[in-house]
């Protein structure tokens, strides 16, 4: 053990310790859980005081008074950003509707929040196949599992710009479809799907 201790130096604004438990999270806000459901990470946001709970099968935000405002399973969730540097979290979703963002910052600091969101959306990935045939035609297929059934499910995404009524981009988009599905033992996808 050291004869002399410098004191500890916090360049900036202190973070408080990450709140990662369940009992930390106000039993108003808590989120009633399944059967096999576990609470992986919590964080209190910074703007509204609103809880971002990120269990074993979703994602979901509450507000201090148990009024739930987002609940998607993991495999809806398309991509996460946690920027270390403005402590702002950014999800994105398959179906281009709702993405958000949560500063992290003051309240309860980010805990495991940035890592349980990256290792939950990949957990639910199965394959992916990209379509490119040059900017902005380009595609994502891709073959996800629901966490909370072990259903798979199918899912097509088209790049900015993309247009699904391209006739080129969609016979690629259906082959990449059947060459997944084939690998993963679901019907062949009908060419009207």
């Amino acid at each position: 053990m050291p004869l002399f201790r410098r004191p500890r130096r916090v360049i900036g604004v202190e973070t408080p310790p990450p709140t990662t438990r369940p009992r930390d999270v106000p039993a108003s806000a808590r989120l009633p859980l399944e059967r096999g459901e576990q609470l992986l990470a919590s964080a209190q946001e910074d703007a509204g005081g609103h809880w971002l709970l990120l269990t074993s099968w979703r994602l979901v935000e509450r507000t201090e008074d148990g009024r739930t405002l987002l609940e998607r399973p993991w495999h809806e969730v398309d991509a996460g950003v946690w920027d270390p540097d403005t402590w702002v979290l950014g999800v994105s979703f398959v179906d281009g509707l709702d993405g958000r963002q949560w500063g992290l910052r003051l309240r309860t600091g980010p805990g495991m929040v940035p890592e349980v969101l990256r290792d939950r959306t990949t957990a639910s990935v199965v394959l992916v196949r990209a379509v490119d045939l040059g900017r902005p035609r380009t595609a994502r297929v891709t073959i996800r599992t629901d966490l909370r059934t072990r259903d798979l499910v199918e899912q097509v995404i088209f790049g900015r710009g993309a247009r699904p009524d391209d006739r080129e981009l969609s016979a690629q988009v259906h082959l990449a479809r059947q060459e997944l599905r084939g690998q993963v033992g679901l019907d062949p996808a009908s060419s009207t799907d």
